[in-house]
């Protein structure tokens, strides 16, 4: 085990320097202190969570995940045909065999891990347009269920109560791309509620590059800003190059924008390894870059808070290179990473939504073929001992 935690340790920085960027990256800042002098929270797996799905259900790409007050964790996974190899995979619903049929696309479980309501998708004369895609979900202060859609007519929000009655539409289906509209959007990545301000951030999104606000209420349009406070501009050029400063615009996807207790919001720009940082108002605060020498989907999916008044850690996705950061979220310095590409529990495969309890667990969700929730157990605060892939294991069970 010494051995294989030196190699993990070593091989981001190795990488990194081995492509000559000549940036300052966070991982190497990190890398230089003392592992003995830096304390993090610590996780292991849950493997028995959550329960098994009933009625020969099966998840698709698992697409968002919020938690509520009641420590109830929901999530949104994508459910029609297309998500799922026909014959093989959704053979009930075939008509084929015994097994399987995709679950609604609304899941919610109490904190055991019990499946408490399902609901959600496309209904024959419906008030509201489901979306094409599935993309993100929040749970308001008051129990509503906010969802997005990254598909092409996606340009809406939808807003449901907590067992599925339709509330309302946000933004008007089917319209064209415009980082500059005040009525409709671009296929929202993820929204997040500030709830002194009773305000909602749309990370707006694969086909816009901006973020929106809107009030919470009623819907109504607020405000919006792009990367670094800059006006949106569709057509700019968007080229990110490691070593290179970031392109003047969100180069998207926008993949989150969640504000903090302290009147900052975050903000995920995937394709270009950033999150930059912003004063509720749009005003320009910093940047930061993850893992520079990623490229095609970019290392920044899904940020959350630690549940403490100070939400002193920020808890990063990673979906293309498989893992989570441990972020100090003061000195936006990576304190460590756990996870590595696999299916087995506590390994990913694309993870892309994170969210946090109360109790200070922490729950991911995977795309693609990864298709399902995990619950990783908060251990309290620990020395650092491995920089990079930290496994979310037992010792005992890796002797």
């Amino acid at each position: 085990m010494k051995k294989l935690k030196l190699i993990t340790g070593l091989t981001l920085a190795a990488g990194l320097v081995a492509l000559g960027l000549g940036q300052a990256t966070l991982q190497d800042r990190a890398v230089e202190a003392a592992a003995d002098d830096v304390l993090a929270p610590h996780f292991l797996v849950d493997p028995l969570w959550p329960d098994p799905l009933p009625n020969h259900w099966v998840q698709g790409n698992t697409i968002g995940v919020d938690v509520d007050p009641r420590d109830h964790v929901f999530i949104v996974h994508r459910n029609t045909e297309s998500q799922f190899m026909r014959i093989q995979e959704i053979g009930l619903y075939s008509g084929v065999s015994e097994c399987c049929t995709p679950a609604p696309p609304i899941l919610e479980f109490d904190p055991s891990g019990k499946l408490v309501n399902a609901w959600g998708g496309p209904k024959e004369g419906a008030p509201y347009v489901w979306p094409e895609s599935n993309h993100g979900i929040e749970v308001a202060p008051n129990g509503d269920i906010w969802i997005g859609g990254n598909g092409g007519p996606d340009s809406h929000v939808l807003v449901f109560t907590r067992d599925g009655d339709y509330i309302r539409t946000i933004g008007i289906p089917g319209e064209p791309i415009d980082s500059n509209s005040r009525n409709h959007f671009g296929r929202v990545a993820e929204i997040a509620i500030d709830p002194e301000a009773s305000e909602a951030y749309f990370a707006d999104g694969y086909a816009n590059r901006r973020v929106a606000v809107v009030d919470v209420a009623t819907g109504a349009f607020k405000r919006y800003w792009g990367a670094y406070g800059n006006r949106p501009d569709d057509d700019a050029d968007v080229t990110y190059t490691p070593g290179q400063p970031g392109p003047s615009q969100f180069r998207g996807p926008v993949h989150c924008a969640e504000p903090s207790k302290d009147g900052l919001v975050y903000v995920c720009d995937r394709g270009a390894d950033r999150i930059q940082v912003f004063r509720k108002d749009g005003t320009y605060v910093r940047e930061v870059v993850i893992s520079p020498a990623t490229l095609a989907q970019g290392s920044t999916w899904d940020i959350a808070f630690s549940p403490d008044d100070e939400q002193e850690f920020i808890y990063l996705a990673d979906g293309q290179n498989f893992k989570i950061y441990i972020i100090d979220r003061q000195s936006m310095q990576v304190l460590y990473t756990f996870g590595d590409g696999g299916r087995q529990p506590g390994l990913f495969f694309a993870p892309h939504s994170i969210a946090t309890d109360s109790a200070g667990n922490i729950y991911t969700t995977e795309t693609y073929e990864g298709k399902r929730v995990q619950k990783f157990v908060y251990q309290g605060m620990r020395p650092v001992t491995v920089r990079d892939r930290a496994s979310t294991w037992p010792p005992s069970a890796l002797e």
